[in-house]
């Protein structure tokens, strides 16, 4: 059987594909390819498990063992001066692992970068999913990846000068799986064993090895000193200055308002080539501000060095001040090669009101793009049509191959048609704000649903009960977007309360679900894996904590998801996030908006960055002062 399925392959004509982290509808191979490919992958013998510098999402990592900086680093960037931040919001814990408190960024950050807390293997950011070595020097696990090992630097130290041992990384799984965020839970709930392998290794089983992703997410685990936390009082939260074995230590807190960050002339790493040009400055200080009008307003006056930009009319207007104009500060405009972040209105289904498929979906044809564009951001926004937009992953304008049919074949009855089909777009409207036809499509959806229009206002056909909700909003620029939706909801007899609230109150409220409506933003990578899990799993769906602001509980999202995490190639993959895409679409959990074109940064001219960007955009941990 083998050999006949391989045959057939050789008869097919050649194909060319993309490589996978360019976008094209080139990259999608034809149905009647897709599946002979797949195939492929039974005629080739498992290869030996053998420890390894590095281990790739798919595929094989794209630096040799022998490699000395990546190459979005400079590694003769000179080191000196301080970086300042200014960020929304507040902070009254130095935890980032737990679920009371909010805690300060800055200490383990993917922009910020992972200044305080390291993991077993640090991340290359010019792939999909690639980890080297960090802590470990070594990582190995086999074809069917039911375990993993690391074998740890013996020159590994944490700040304090305590070597890191197994023992810290043994204590870092147990004190994460019974006591840390809902997703570390989640995770390392699926490890069977742990097992020590001589003085500096060890390995983890997994059992049946479906999660293919797992052995990736062990290498990003944070690993924490033994001899420093107290497991009974973990949980609590704290303003005590941590202890990791990153580049930088805790300098200064001010609870709620500032944290500083110290190089550490001592640190262990800085000789290897994963850290080769990175962790450039001196100080690392992060300054919190209330909204983003006195934010910028301290920008302005050169309080603090960088800020990303994400407002349009900011974008387009704002920056003719002096510092600019004298080129004190520069803008930048930076491309990605990764899926554009997710943006928009999250409908809380664990509410009635929300819990009918229908009315989600005519609530998805009131919300006036083109309107708001042209009016709030100079046209300067694309819209959001897929929960992975932008890259190979979406299933926007895409139909379905045969791979996804088969996943989405038990489930068909709940699929969108047109979203099957790669047709399906966000409604467009007229950009008049009361676009007629829209309003009358969204009206009949509703009253599929059981909602009729009596006396100017949405009632509900058999209790009379009128439509009512409250979105919860925390910024003053989402409050307009908010304010907007709620005028073309106005249209048609739905009552919505705008309620904007502090950070603080507003994190209270996210975290056990006490909202009907919220903005939120989520962000994607080129190898979306177990996140996906603590955004859209009914296993986590009712977890305090969790990012499943929806209440997703869909068997076929859950389906979805295990087919992602347990593909063994990268069109397997695809094909899976696609499904997945397809099904999330379907539900019309959220209202997807908008989403910039590129990267956009304003920041301090001195500031300087390597010539080469990483697939993820910029990489602040790379950059360093060059004063004239």
């Amino acid at each position: 059987m083998r050999m006949a399925r391989l045959m057939t392959l050789f008869r097919l004509k050649a194909h060319s594909v993309l490589a996978p982290n360019q976008s094209s509808q080139r990259s999608i191979l034809p149905i009647h390819f897709t599946i002979p490919f797949l195939c492929l992958g039974l005629a080739i013998s498992p290869t030996k498990a053998e420890p390894k510098h590095a281990v790739a999402m798919h595929g094989e990592p794209a630096y040799a063992a022998d490699f000395k900086h990546f190459k979005y680093a400079n590694p003769d960037a000179p080191k000196g001066g301080r970086l300042t931040w200014g960020l929304i919001g507040s902070f009254d814990s130095m935890n980032p692992f737990i679920v009371k408190g909010q805690a300060t960024r800055g200490l383990r950050d993917s922009l910020l970068g992972n200044n305080v807390y390291e993991s077993l293997l640090a991340r290359g950011r010019d792939e999909p999913f690639t980890l080297y070595g960090l802590l470990a020097k070594t990582v190995e696990m086999p074809d069917e990846r039911n375990w993993v090992e690391f074998h740890l630097r013996s020159s590994a130290r944490f700040s304090d000068g305590k070597p890191v041992t197994i023992d810290d990384v043994i204590f870092s799984h147990q004190l994460l799986k019974t006591k840390g965020r809902p997703n570390h839970r989640a995770y390392y709930a699926k490890i069977t064993e742990v097992k020590r392998v001589g003085d500096r290794g060890v390995r983890f089983t997994f059992g049946d090895g479906k999660d293919r992703e797992l052995p990736l997410i062990l290498g990003l685990m944070p690993i924490l000193p033994k001899h420093l936390i107290d497991p009974q009082t973990f949980e609590k939260s704290t303003l005590k200055a941590p202890i990791g074995s990153g580049p930088y230590v805790v300098k200064e807190i001010d609870a709620g308002s500032r944290i500083s960050m110290a190089r550490n002339p001592d640190y262990w790493g800085r000789g290897l080539p994963v850290k080769s040009g990175h962790d450039n400055f001196d100080e690392i200080r992060i300054d919190y501000y209330r909204d983003h009008n006195s934010m910028f307003e301290a920008f302005k006056k050169g309080l603090y060095d960088v800020n990303p930009e994400g407002d349009p009319g900011r974008w387009a207007t704002a920056y003719d001040f002096p510092a600019v104009t004298s080129g004190k500060i520069v803008k930048r405009q930076v491309k990605t090669g990764t899926p554009k972040s997710l943006f928009g209105f999250v409908f809380n289904t664990r509410k009635e009101v929300f819990a009918d498929q229908r009315v989600r979906e005519a609530l998805s044809l009131l919300f006036d793009f083109e309107w708001v564009n042209r009016n709030f951001y100079h046209g300067l926004y694309r819209r959001t049509g897929s929960y992975f937009e932008g890259s190979e992953l979406s299933a926007r304008g895409r139909p379905t191959d045969a791979v996804e049919q088969r996943l989405l074949v038990p489930y068909g009855k709940l699929l969108h048609p047109k979203i099957l089909a790669g047709t399906w777009q966000p409604a467009k409207s007229d950009g008049s704000g009361r676009d007629r036809k829209l309003l009358r499509a969204a009206v009949k959806q509703l009253a599929d649903a059981g909602w009729r229009i009596k006396n100017g206002v949405l009632a509900n056909s058999k209790t009379g009960a009128p439509f009512g909700f409250e979105i919860l909003v925390r910024k003053r620029d989402h409050q307009r977007l908010a304010l907007a939706l709620q005028r073309t909801l106005k249209l048609v007899g739905i009552a919505a309360n705008v309620r904007l609230v502090d950070s603080t109150q507003y994190q209270q409220r996210l975290q056990v679900y006490d909202y009907d409506v919220i903005l939120n933003t989520w962000y994607v990578s080129l190898s979306p894996g177990n996140e996906q899990i603590f955004r859209w799993s009914k296993q986590v769906a009712d977890r305090d904590g969790s990012y499943n602001y929806a209440g997703v509980k869909s068997d076929a999202v859950d389906a979805m998801i295990d087919a992602m995490l347990a593909a063994k190639t990268r069109l397997e993959f695809i094909s899976a996030v696609r499904a997945l895409d397809r099904v999330l679409l379907s539900g019309f959990y959220v209202l997807p908006l908008f989403h910039l074109p590129e990267q956009w940064v304003a920041h301090r001219s001195r500031i300087r960055w390597p010539e080469n960007q990483s697939l993820y955009g910029y990489r602040p941990d790379t950059w360093w002062f060059e004063d004239k």
